[in-house]
């Protein structure tokens, strides 16, 4: 298992060569689309290194503080970019990000777990008090990203309807707040995951204050790479026939979230998949009631115009991961045949935004 892993990591130490490859493409060329492609890359590398480092802090203090850091840089670079596009007028971008990373966490994340630790072991079993909870939250997330929706379709001319997006905003964020205090103060013991971390073999390398390092210099490389990804993506977007929409719910939200995927994975190897659900799970629910009202908090204070108001066809697509995702996760076991479920959905709804 380590050694497996030492070659997961080495993988995503030789895309960090694709940082300097982006900057000087998008410093001394006029090639979008390969400012694009490369900055995606180094995304996904720095991606990695952001999970490695709050991973290591994690091992190394109590579940409350490690916690806190997870939540707080789990989704850093969704809303980086997130807030670079809205700054360059983006918003479909942005919002179908949001869109996507929530799909992709509770379809494609969870989905390939299920399979690949179902390919290994005939039957999984987890938690399913814990996941319970956080299936819970998700719904209420949901139902805030589409209640502003269903009232924008219902009457597309009220001047309330931004209003309506802020209030919802300020729901969801003290929602968020409650969860934390739940899952890392008053009901810690369904939470904490730290004791399986260290079961899995992993051991910290590094020491608090040099990870804290790595985490604050990855997070400004990740600021610059954003900025080189925003100003490329309406030019990549033409030059290869894509949508906007199907970059920011598809490429942007698989790119930022491989390194999360490929750890939810090498847990459902090892028979921990409650880890892996957990990684999904709270993924999902930190881009809905973290990120979303930060961006809607920094679209007021700068006048972006982001709302919650979704299209028709998103709202429905996460309405329906949602159903399935909470039925399958019911009983606290699964198989491989789930996982493989899972993703015929992720793929159908993936196609459907490729024609859109």
């Amino acid at each position: 298992m380590w050694h497996h892993y030492l070659k997961v990591e080495k993988f995503f130490v030789w895309l960090l060569v694709f940082i300097p490859i982006s900057i000087i493409s998008a410093i001394f060329t006029t090639n979008t689309t390969l400012v694009f492609i490369t900055t995606v890359i180094a995304l996904v590398a720095l991606a990695r290194v952001i999970g490695f480092a709050t991973r290591e802090i994690a091992l190394q203090t109590n579940p409350t503080i490690g916690g806190l850091v997870s939540a707080t840089f789990g989704n850093v670079i969704e809303l980086i970019i997130a807030i670079l596009a809205l700054a360059e007028g983006l918003i479909r971008v942005v919002q179908a990000s949001i869109i996507g990373s929530i799909l992709g966490n509770i379809l494609f994340l969870i989905g390939l777990s299920v399979l690949f630790g179902g390919l290994k072991f005939k039957q999984q079993t987890f938690n399913k008090h814990a996941v319970g909870v956080s299936a819970t939250m998700l719904i209420i997330a949901v139902v805030g990203l589409v209640i502003p929706t269903v009232y924008a379709l219902s009457n597309p001319n009220s001047p309330k309807i931004p209003v309506l997006s802020d209030a919802v905003a300020i729901v969801l964020a003290i929602v968020y707040i409650a969860g934390l205090i739940f899952s890392l103060f008053t009901h810690r013991d369904l939470f904490d995951t730290t004791d399986e971390i260290r079961a899995t073999k992993y051991r910290p390398v590094l020491t608090k204050k040099i990870a804290a390092i790595i985490l604050f210099i990855a997070t400004i490389v990740v600021a610059v790479e954003s900025e080189f990804l925003v100003k490329s993506i309406e030019h990549a977007a033409i030059s290869t026939g894509l949508t906007q929409t199907f970059i920011g719910v598809i490429i942007i939200a698989i790119a930022t979230n491989i390194a999360e995927k490929t750890s939810a994975i090498n847990f459902a190897r090892e028979n921990k998949l409650d880890l892996s659900i957990e990684i999904g799970l709270s993924s999902a629910i930190q881009i809905a009631l973290f990120v979303v009202p930060i961006l809607v908090l920094v679209s007021e204070i700068f006048h972006f115009g982001f709302t919650l108001v979704f299209s028709l066809f998103e709202v429905i697509s996460i309405v329906m991961a949602v159903m399935i995702i909470n039925y399958l996760s019911a009983d606290g076991k699964c198989n491989w045949l789930e996982g493989a479920q899972l993703l015929t959905v992720y793929i159908i709804i993936a196609t459907a935004f490729f024609f859109m």
